[in-house]
């Protein structure tokens, strides 16, 4: 039960850090050419550079024996083999077996749960060509010409994300809309615009309790009802993606219509299962299994690869070295291809949800930094935004730059700007710009001394920005599907080394029983129970307003 810290390479690492903050990476460029050789890794889809972060051979062969010390190959067999690494609930963790291509048999309480996962996928592919082929007609007998996928969080970021990056794939038979959102701005907005004879509706929760999806399924069921006077017509217009299939059966969704979702699939994993129908509906079902595919080749590449060479690993151990040992509190993920503009809000839920913990697996408090916060935007929009900060704030916000060889959307002169600006602010982030460089090509402009003695110190740029480099060739379902794979391994390495249960996320769990109790007081005149005197008068003004309308 000991803690990470108290590891003999946790120690080294800290005595390291201690050295390399002294370290700049122009200088590390500077001693060693083949720098760009030594730290990337060349993946069937993608390449991963990582040269620009403040590292040498001495720093990653110390947190490779961090990764040994902390058993990271074992934590690995486990995960794949099934074992129940989800330890406070007591489950196993197998999305991967979601996307297991090889269909090697993998047995789970004695079942082959590949055969699981293969007859699920019959069936979501039976299901996305009858809707996408005309033949699954609505209640008035007119083809489906609109999906609304209604979930919340893992069952929504996922599919709306991956839809969203892969739209130049769609042939548009299908219209897929999302609602996550329980205002109900959002569903009006959704409905508004729907000929109810023409929608299907798929309801995603694995408890199928979920507050905010309900209310949002009981609004979509009351709209259909109220369109069609029968409320027969849901079996025509309702399918639920679930493991409780008593409460969908319940809420009124024929059996048959009820795609399973097993207790080894958390949620924001899951897109690998009927939670991505959105995405088979829209893309159809060839491509959908081309995602799983490109998540497969990851699958392989993490268990086979040596861990030096391991990019999931790499990219976790780099992590943990920014945060927990040079001090970044927050991480950016900056896609530079529009097609990935909801990338950094996927990321935010799966790294934050997961491995935003404070305590280790034996409930000991952690007595080190952990994760940092994952926030980013599309490169363009943040270079005119936030990049200001990057480059010249105190804080070190280590940076993800995630780009495309090719646009899915060729148009000329557009994608070498873009990808201008890709390489050239890496190398800004990195190697910055001294006072004697602002001064001299201030002078070089023609500049008199008073002015370039006031301007120049706000012109440096320190330099020294740890940036990761990922380019893909393009955009398609299977570098897609690799993507998203490498992220979440490299999530489930970082829990390992930190020492965090990164399946559960019980912190999510405790906003949620507070905001039921508060709800049962809404409709009351005044509060019925005592909060804290901030939560009461915020309760009674917005009663107050309420019952004088």
């Amino acid at each position: 039960m000991s803690n990470r810290s108290s590891l003999k390479s946790w120690q080294s690492l800290e005595n390291h850090a201690l050295e390399m903050k002294q370290q700049h990476m122009n200088e590390l460029f500077s001693l060693d050419e083949q720098r760009f050789d030594k730290f990337s890794i060349q993946l069937p889809s993608m390449l991963l550079d990582y040269s620009k972060n403040v590292i040498t051979g001495k720093t990653i062969d110390q947190l490779i024996a961090l990764a040994e010390e902390c058993d990271v190959s074992g934590w690995r067999e486990k995960m794949f083999s099934g074992q129940r690494i989800n330890s406070t609930e007591d489950r196993a963790v197998l999305h991967t077996a979601l996307r297991n291509r090889k269909q090697t048999p993998l047995y789970l309480e004695g079942e082959n749960i590949t055969d699981s996962v293969e007859s699920a996928l019959s069936k979501m592919k039976a299901f996305t060509e009858e809707v996408r082929q005309g033949q699954w007609k609505g209640y008035s007998g007119k083809r489906i010409t609109d999906v609304v996928s209604i979930g919340v969080g893992g069952s929504n970021l996922g599919p709306q994300m991956v839809t969203e990056a892969l739209k130049q794939y769609s042939d548009d038979s299908l219209n897929v809309h999302y609602v996550s959102n329980v205002d109900g701005t959002q569903i009006a907005n959704v409905l508004r615009p729907l000929n109810p004879e023409k929608v299907l509706f798929i309801v995603s929760s694995k408890t199928f309790t979920t507050t905010e999806t309900m209310t949002n399924a009981r609004t979509a069921l009351k709209w259909l009802v109220a369109a069609s006077f029968d409320d027969k017509a849901v079996a025509k217009h309702f399918i639920a993606v679930t493991a409780n299939k008593d409460n969908a059966v319940n809420f009124g969704i024929d059996e048959e219509n009820i795609f399973e979702l097993w207790d080894w699939v958390g949620g924001r994993f899951s897109l690998w299962s009927a939670i991505g129908l959105p995405i088979a509906l829209d893309l159809g079902f060839e491509k959908f299994i081309e995602l799983l595919e490109g998540a497969h080749e990851i699958d392989e590449h993490f268990c086979q690869a040596p861990l030096t060479e391991n990019a999931p690993v790499i990219l976790a151990l780099l992590s943990v070295w920014n945060c927990t040992f040079l001090g970044a509190q927050s991480q950016a993920i900056l896609p530079y291809d529009q097609s990935l503009h909801m990338l950094s809000a996927y990321m935010q839920q799966a790294e934050m949800e997961s491995n935003g913990k404070s305590v280790t697996w034996h409930g000991k408090e952690v007595n080190y930094p952990t994760v940092p916060s994952i926030w980013g935007e599309l490169g363009i929009n943040g270079q005119h935004a936030f990049y200001q900060y990057l480059h010249q704030s105190n804080n070190i916000v280590p940076a993800d730059f995630i780009g495309s060889v090719e646009s899915v959307t060729p148009v000329q002169g557009h994608h070498q700007t873009l990808m201008a600006n890709f390489f050239a602010q890496t190398q800004a982030l990195m190697t910055g710009v001294d006072e004697q460089q602002v001064r001299a090509d201030l002078k070089a402009t023609g500049r008199v001394d008073e002015y370039i003695d006031k301007v120049a110190p706000h012109k440096v740029h320190k330099g020294n920005r740890p940036t990761n480099t990922i380019l893909m060739k393009r955009i398609s379902p299977r570098t897609l599907g690799s993507l998203i794979a490498l992220y979440e391994h490299k999530i489930f390495v970082q829990g390992i080394i930190l020492q965090i249960c990164s399946f559960d996320q019980w912190g999510v769990e405790l906003g949620k029983g507070l905001a039921n109790k508060i709800h049962q007081q809404l409709d009351q005149p005044k509060v019925s129970i005592n909060h804290d005197s901030s939560t009461n008068g915020l309760i009674n003004f917005y009663q107050n307003i309420i019952s004088a309308e």
